[in-house]
Parts: structure tokens; C-alpha cells; sequence
């Protein structure tokens, strides 16, 4: 079996664009988010050491001309865990230089979707994320299928035309 690359490796060869389609309410628990549901405030989250790493290795690429685009899909009212997200996306995300965007689910009825989570680099190569039900990593696996290609493609922009800013969203 081989080797699926990290991020980091795409995003290195990602030359104008990188998408990136969430579609679930909740994912593997962080310690972010535990200390936020253990009531610490998120500007103090966003001053850990973790998130470093992220906005560092995000914005570097942003640097030399790389987009970074982020659509996520919520039902609402939002979960906790989608809650603490939508708080700490901008010491991470925005911070990065990625640009955000919130889609209620019931605004995404009629859109056709990939069944998982996935990023997509230039419009081409796509790395789906599995996660098991409880929101854990359960695996990745990359695609250059042509027909895959235009659906997450599609798919990523009629979200994205959809979505609410990540200033504008408030959830639910």
C-alpha cells in the first residue's frame, strides 16, 4: 500500500490553490477544545503552542501565493465542538491567511457532495479524510480520477458561492 503524503508534502506542491470542504459536526477531541469545554476562554486557547505550528506552516504558503479556501458544513444549531471551531478560527485559520466560509446544512439540500471531508490542491489531486463516528481519523486516500477531481471541484464551489463569511456567521 502506498504512502499517502501529508499535508505539509501537498501544500509544498501546491502551486495557487488549496480547498478544503469539512462536512461533519464534530471531530477527534482536542486539547483546544477540551480546555474550552472546561470553560478557558478561547483567546487564551489561541495563545497554545499548537496552534503555532498550523498558522506557521499555513501561512508560509500563503506567502508565496497560495489560497487557501475553507468551507465548512454545520447543522444548526451547532454543536458544541462546531462552537469552540467557530471561536478559534480566527487564531488559526484567519491567522493563517486562509479565508473561511459557513454553510448551514439546510442550505447545502440540493448540492451534490462527496461523502467525506476532503482538500483539493490546484484544482486537481484530492486527499479524502475519514473520520470513524466519533469524529477520530480513521485514514486518508488521495485521487487524480478525473471524474472525482470535477465533483469535489464542483462541489467546493457551489459551497463556497453559498456560504456565509466566516465575519458574518453567527452560529446557532
Amino acid at each position: 500500500m502506498a504512502t499517502i503524503p501529508t499535508l505539509a508534502e501537498l501544500f509544498a506542491k501546491a502551486q495557487h490553490s488549496v480547498t478544503h470542504l469539512e462536512m461533519r459536526d464534530i471531530y477527534g477531541v482536542s486539547r483546544g477544545y477540551r480546555a474550552w469545554r472546561d470553560g478557558v476562554p478561547v483567546e487564551e486557547i489561541s495563545r497554545y503552542d499548537y496552534l503555532k505550528p498550523w498558522v506557521e506552516l499555513v501561512a508560509g504558503h500563503v506567502a508565496r501565493g497560495v489560497g487557501f479556501r475553507r468551507a465548512r458544513i454545520v447543522s444548526e444549531p451547532v454543536s458544541d465542538y462546531i462552537r469552540y471551531e467557530h471561536g478559534i478560527t480566527p487564531s488559526a485559520n484567519l491567522a493563517a491567511g486562509e479565508q473561511v466560509r459557513w454553510l448551514p446544512r439546510p442550505r447545502a439540500r440540493d448540492l451534490a457532495l462527496p461523502g467525506c471531508d476532503f482538500w483539493q490542491f490546484d484544482g486537481g489531486l484530492v486527499r479524502f479524510a475519514f473520520q470513524d463516528g466519533d469524529g477520530e481519523k480513521a485514514g486518508n486516500e488521495l485521487s487524480d480520477d478525473p471524474v472525482v477531481i470535477d465533483l469535489c471541484a464542483s462541489a467546493f464551489e457551489a459551497v463556497w458561492e453559498r456560504a456565509i463569511d466566516h465575519q458574518d456567521y453567527r452560529p446557532v
